[in-house]
Order: C-alpha cells, then structure tokens, then sequence
C-alpha cells in the first residue's frame, strides 16, 4: 500500500511538473527576426516582403511573438498588418530605423505608410520612422499639383494597443493616427518635424476610448496632439509641445450628424513658441457634435500666440459656412494653474457659438502675461467663472 501511494505520489509530481513546462511554454514568446527572413537594412531595398511574411508567421503563432527589427536602415513601401491573429501578445522590438521612399509620390496617395487594422494586443517599442516628407512639403509649398501624403502609423479599429519610446519623423501628414480604437497607451513618443511642414498632427485621436498619452515630446508644424470626433476618456500628462499648433480639440462640426467628445484630461504639458496652447475649434455650421467635462491643468506657456483659445467660428477659405452659427455645444470646461507669457495681447479669447453659448467654463489659477504687462481676456457668448488669481481679468 505505501509503495501504491509513494507511486501516485510521483505520478502527480510528474503531472504538475509537465503542466508546468506546458503554461511555461505556452507564454514564452518566438521571435522572427526580419533580417532572417530577407530584409536588408541598406535603406535601398524594398524590405516589405520580409516584414510581411514576419507579421504573418506572428498573427498565425498560438504563442506570444516578437517581430524583431536590428539596427540598420530598412526602406518599406506602404505595409498593412492586419488581424485579428491567434495570439492578443505581437510586440514590434525595433532597434533600427524604418524608412519610407524617398520619392514621396510612391505612398503619398496611399493613406497610410504603416498600418495597423483589427489587431489587440500590439506593442511597438523603440525604433525610429523616417517619413522622408521633406519632399512632399516642398511639393505642397509651391503650389503644384502634389498627393494629400500618407499617416506615417496608423491603427484602425483595434484595442490594447501600446507604443512605446518611438520617434516619428518628417512625416508626410500625420505622424500618428489612432481611429476607432480602445485602450492605448502612447509612452514616450517622440514627433519632429519643421514648424512649416503642412498637416503633420503629431497624434491624431478620434472615434476612440481610453487613449493615454504620457512623457511625450512632439515638435511639428500643426497640432502636436488633435482630438477628434467620436473621443473619450482621453488622458494627456507631461507631453511638451513645440514648435507646433498647440492642442487642439476639433476641429469639430465638420459634419451635420457627428458624434461628441468627452472626459478629456490634459496636465502636465509646456507649450514653447507654439501658434496655441490648449484649444477647442469647431467649424461655424450646424451639428449634433459637443464637446464636455474637459480638464487643462498645470500647463505652461512660453511666447505662445493664444494660450487659451475656443474658437467655434472655424471657417477655412470661406466655404461651405460663411454666415451660420456653430451647433457644437461646448460646457463643463475647466483651466486650471495655467501661467506663463503669450506672443500676442489677448491671451484669453473665448469666441463661441451664439445660438449654443460655451457654459459652465471655469478658470481658476490663471496668469499670462504679455511682454511683461497684463495681457487681455476676449469674451464673446461664454458664461462661467472664475476662482483664485485670474489674469487677465475674467472676461466670463
């Protein structure tokens, strides 16, 4: 009997021990490296196909992957990486660099240059985008006839995404895009690009939930951070923009029917140079959109143009809105510890929708000064109030 029971004894310990290597084995990611596979990282050779057949022995692993990309310049045409996969655990590790074509016409009509569509769970981490838009900027600066250029990353209507310590740059258009999505995470981004490069939004949200964006640093030539339609829950901390066109909500309204953003936190954030600092801009026309529960806090302004700024008259070349009123209605918006200098004498310019007056605007710690002067506060159909030390005087 005891020789029965030491026996089951080992047999369970043999059976635990098996389960054990098994749960071990199963979390234990593989790696593709995509110079194995035939990339070359001579930055002249089109490596896509290498970076394709890695993505999809990734998406096709019932363990999680590692898709690793070692240093060296690798040139890629448009990629899309599509789910969903067999495994929610896909991490990109790059070490190198990758670089779209230098002749901006060859994905300059294709939207995107790095797309990510019906994933979950991807991590991209470390590495460098090289939009190479110089070109495209120059092509758009002199008036020809040029393509609208292509997002360098994008991610479509996928969830438990994160980026982390990547740089973007010279993007075509918008560095990077995050559309119909739920729970990423931005860490440690970096976006550069010229003050006069056109359309290049360093991130662009909307029509997404649970986006946070954290210790980022992004110079470009238009918003650093744009939050569109359809965006809620969004969490900005310790982003420093500049040179750039601030942080913008909107534009909003450009549609009749549109979905509303809200609960959206921006702290922690300096502003150097920028054309704003925190802003909402909706198109002067009719919509269902709104935009609530907003938060700017502990934001910094160094010589910006219009640190605070609601403009709901957004109406570019004068078409299509000239003589009606914005239907965004703007509320539950609070600016809070927000100092430092403007470049221009209204620092503080409310203009908002006189058939949806903004309401329910608080500022509370405000102090912008203007070449060493009190600077001015501009009002037109906001109500709300103002609490602490408030300069320039409340125009509320």
């Amino acid at each position: 009997m005891a020789n029965y029971s030491r026996s089951l004894l080992v047999l369970s310990l043999v059976l635990v021990f098996l389960n054990f290597n098994s749960a071990l084995g199963a979390t234990t990611a593989v790696t593709y490296t995509v110079t194995s596979l035939g990339a070359n990282p001579d930055g002249k050779t089109d490596s896509i196909k290498a970076f394709h057949s890695a993505w999809a022995k990734a998406c096709s692993s019932a363990s999680p992957a590692v898709i690793y990309v070692p240093v060296g310049r690798f040139l890629l045409a448009k990629a899309v990486f599509n789910g969903p996969c067999k495994n929610n655990a896909i991490t990109f590790q790059i070490a190198g660099t990758l670089v779209a074509p230098s002749d901006y016409r060859v994905i300059g009509n294709a939207g995107n240059w790095l797309f990510f569509e019906h994933v979950n769970g991807v991590t991209i981490s470390g590495g460098i985008l090289d939009g190479q838009g110089t070109g495209l900027w120059d092509c758009k600066a002199s008036g020809k006839g040029c393509p609208k250029g292509a997002t360098t990353l994008g991610f479509s209507n996928s969830n438990n995404i994160v980026v982390n310590g990547v740089s973007s740059l010279n993007s075509q258009m918008f560095h990077i895009v995050i559309n119909g999505c739920h729970n990423v995470k931005m860490l440690g981004v970096r976006v550069s690009a010229s003050g006069n490069s056109p359309n290049t939004d360093g991130i662009h949200v909307q029509m997404s939930t649970g986006v946070t964006i954290l210790n980022s640093k992004i110079s470009t030539g238009d918003d650093c951070v744009s939050i569109g339609p359809g965006t809620s829950n969004l969490w900005i901390e310790n982003v420093a923009c500049g040179p750039g066109h601030g942080i913008s909500i909107g534009s909003l309204g450009k549609e009749q029917e549109e979905v509303g953003v809200q609960n959206v936190t921006v702290k922690t954030v300096t502003f150097t140079g920028t054309q704003n600092g925190v802003r909402i801009k909706s198109w002067g026309r009719p919509s269902t959109g709104f935009a609530r529960n907003i938060l700017f806090q502990h934001a910094v302004m160094v010589n910006v143009k219009n640190p605070i700024v609601i403009d709901q008259n957004y109406c570019p070349d004068e078409k299509g809105c000239p003589g009606q009123e914005s239907g965004i209605q703007i509320s539950d918006v609070m600016y809070q510890d927000i100092h430092g200098t403007s470049a221009t004498e209204v620092a503080v310019k409310f203009d908002c929708s006189s058939k949806y007056p903004c309401n329910k605007i608080t500022l509370d710690d405000v102090k912008l000064t203007y070449k060493n002067q009190d600077a001015e506060a501009s009002c037109s159909h906001a109500d709300g109030t103002a609490e602490g030390t408030v300069q320039p005087t409340s125009c509320l």
